[in-house]
């Protein structure tokens, strides 16, 4: 009986050990100095990091140095670094030394580490307020009065413009008539800059800076605070400019005019609440994008924090076939599918957030970057019928919790946080339910898609996954409580609050380990096959498979 009691515990702490598999380390490079900034570039170029005096750039390939060199090396004119920006696209790195009315600014090469131009004639210029234009090789740079387009490499202004105000965001670019058209806008970090800030979107001669018609357009244009990516999208289809921000902004290519619209002004105000040192916040999805479907596009009207409706819309004329009935006391709406005739809508539930604060942990002054998910309150599921806008009906299973809603494979995905239910899309009847708790792996904090026909849960402790069929439980990885950090592919990253890091397989739910120190940067590289940590002076790259 001891005998079966001791071999049923060692084979249980085998299974344990096997599931805490560490990550493999692929290389480790232990630099010559501090890491206070680092930067990771996509796989097989470079990345770099920096403390305060001196920089590395390393090949991601080998962790081998390139070059290591001194700030007062590469820029004898600067006494101090206050920040670092990359601009990978352009291969570039600014340095900065502030000074009141008085910056500095190195641009360095990326692959030498050689000062490219140095200059003190551009003022509270930073990360949010430089746009590179890769089609001409050249930055548009804003400061409070004007738009200044200079050469990347030698620092050569072409010209500068008060007519455009704001940073220039995501544009369309013509080579046949050196034409830009594009969007204004002023990120959270430059708010205190601009007064009497306006909408504008524009069609500019970039070789004069002319600008060669000018329209206004609806709502706020933004990039997400950490991340970077825009909030809205921008294309030229026949001879039409059409803007994606809250609804849809329709332009003629060739005067600007405005065709039509189906948009309104919303910002996600107390959605969420900031924490404490905040110095970057913003919250996104909670309204959910414009669907398009054949030729009729439906766009969700936040008309106010009361009164909020779906409405769908010719996308070819922008005549609107009809307005659903109001969609009460949503104060968020992240999810809108249309799928087989309805209009389905997730009221409530997971929003992004990013953030960066700045907080006294022990005797030092910690700066913490994040990307979380929140919940936002009330919650609902609603379907409306595609061809009138009549409600086809409303599921009150979900008043007292939602995550997010999913629809793949036919199939129609709700998650109340404690259980999976396929939804019948056409009666809203529950056509299964499955607890999450079968999975082991906590409460979801999300449900993601994966290939034609498995559920993700994301976890509190772990991920699980189930078949979108039927709800039969797959594959479960029970971890630490942690948080989705990222994911690529059949790759998915948890972060515990000390660091530590658990790359899953989403193709058998079992994980990696990677114990980091607390306050230890990672990064998951853009294919998700590896994970590049950096802590004090060492940088490591840890295989995900």
């Amino acid at each position: 009986m001891k005998k079966t009691w001791i071999l049923s515990i060692l084979l249980l702490l085998a299974g344990w050990l096997q599931a805490q598999e560490d990550m493999s380390v692929v290389w480790e490079s232990r630099l010559s100095h501090q890491i206070l900034w680092s930067g990771t570039g996509v796989e097989g170029e470079t990345s770099y990091a920096a403390s305060e005096k001196d920089m590395t750039l390393f090949d991601n390939a080998t962790g081998k140095v390139i070059w290591t060199k001194d700030f007062g090396d590469i820029a004898p004119k600067l006494r101090k670094i206050d920040e670092l920006i990359p601009f990978w696209e352009s291969k570039t790195i600014f340095l900065f030394e502030r000074k009141l009315g008085k910056d500095q600014i190195v641009c360095v090469d990326l692959a030498t580490g050689q000062s490219l131009w140095t200059t003190d004639k551009y003022q509270d210029i930073g990360e949010s307020s430089v746009t590179y234009i890769e089609e001409e090789d050249c930055f548009a740079l804003t400061q409070k009065k004007s738009l200044v387009y200079i050469r990347a490499r030698t620092g050569e202004e072409l010209w500068s413009t008060e007519k455009f105000k704001g940073v220039v965001g995501q544009y369309y670019y013509d080579g046949s008539d050196h034409t830009m058209t594009m969007v204004n806008f002023v990120p959270g970090a430059l708010e205190a800059l601009f007064t009497g800030f306006k909408n504008q979107i524009v069609r500019m001669n970039m070789a004069n800076g002319e600008i060669l018609w000018e329209n206004t357009y609806i709502g706020r244009a933004e990039r997400k605070v950490i991340s970077k990516e825009f909030l809205f999208e921008l294309d030229v289809t026949n001879n039409k400019v059409f803007l994606r921000l809250n609804g849809m902004q329709v332009y003629d290519y060739k005067t600007g005019a405005q065709l039509w619209s189906a948009a309104f002004d919303f910002t996600p105000e107390k959605l969420v609440g900031k924490p404490v040192g905040t110095k970057l916040f913003g919250v996104y999805g909670a309204v959910a994008a414009p669907v398009i479907d054949g030729q009729d596009i439906y766009v969700l009207d936040m008309v106010s924090k009361s009164k909020q409706y779906v409405k769908k819309y010719d996308l070819k004329t922008g005549k609107l076939l009809w307005t659903s009935s109001e969609i009460k006391d949503a104060r968020a709406i992240p999810g809108m599918q249309v799928e087989k005739g309805k209009v389905l809508l997730q009221i409530g539930g997971v929003v992004e957030v990013q953030y960066q604060r700045t907080y006294r942990s022990g005797d030092q002054m910690v700066t913490e970057t994040a990307i979380v998910f929140e919940n936002v309150k009330p919650y609902g599921v609603q379907a409306f019928n595609a061809s009138d806008g009549t409600l086809a009906w409303e599921s009150e299973r979900f008043k007292k919790g939602i995550t997010n809603a999913i629809s793949f494979a036919g199939n129609t995905i709700v998650s109340s946080g404690k259980e999976l239910y396929s939804l019948d899309i056409e009666t809203g009847a529950e056509k299964f339910s499955v607890p999450v708790s079968k999975g082991g792996v906590g409460n979801a904090q999300m449900i993601l898609p994966f290939k034609d026909d498995v559920i993700v849960v994301v976890g509190e402790k772990g991920v699980s996954t189930f078949n979108v069929s039927n709800g039969e439980l797959l594959n479960s990885g029970k971890y630490r409580t942690s948080r989705l950090e990222d994911y690529i592919g059949d790759i998915l990253v948890m972060k515990t609050d000390k660091a530590d890091i658990g790359t899953f397989d989403l193709n058998t739910c079992k994980y990696k380990d990677f114990k980091a120190r607390t306050g230890a940067i990672t990064t998951l590289s853009n294919a998700g096959d590896f994970v590049y940590v950096y802590e004090k002076r060492t940088v490591t790259k840890l295989s995900t498979k």
